[in-house]
């Protein structure tokens, strides 16, 4: 099973990026979809769900209004489409299936792909 993120790269400041995440070995269908980031020095970082049908979407304070998650559910693909960036959002994006714990939106599985590295130049 693999998930596997590409789009990354560097841009400037304002610019944008669309990420896609796709599965392979299995089907995610039946799991909420988010993309989650790490930036160097700090935590693993939610950043954007979508539901099982892709008609629900929920997103962290820090991007709400900038990025926009979406999923192809016959393409067992999830895209995170990223304008107005900032240097503040650069990170290693991961995608993974999900689910929503008290403490917030978490892994539902062990399932991590590669991740995609995106860099905002100021």
């Amino acid at each position: 099973v693999q998930l596997q993120a590409s789009g990354g790269g560097l841009v400037q400041t304002g610019g944008s990026l669309r990420l896609s995440c796709t599965a392979s070995g299995r089907t995610f269908s039946s799991y909420f979809m988010a993309w989650f980031r790490r930036s160097p020095g700090k935590e693993r970082e939610f950043v954007a769900v979508v539901s099982r049908s892709g008609d629900g979407t929920y997103y962290s304070d820090s991007v709400k209004g900038r990025f926009t998650i979406a999923r192809d559910s016959a393409k067992n693909t999830v895209y995170l489409q990223m304008n107005s960036l900032k240097p503040e959002d650069t990170a290693i994006y991961y995608c993974a299936p999900a689910s929503l714990a008290p403490s917030g939106w978490g892994p539902a599985t062990d399932y991590w792909g590669k991740g995609t590295l995106v860099t905002v130049s100021s």
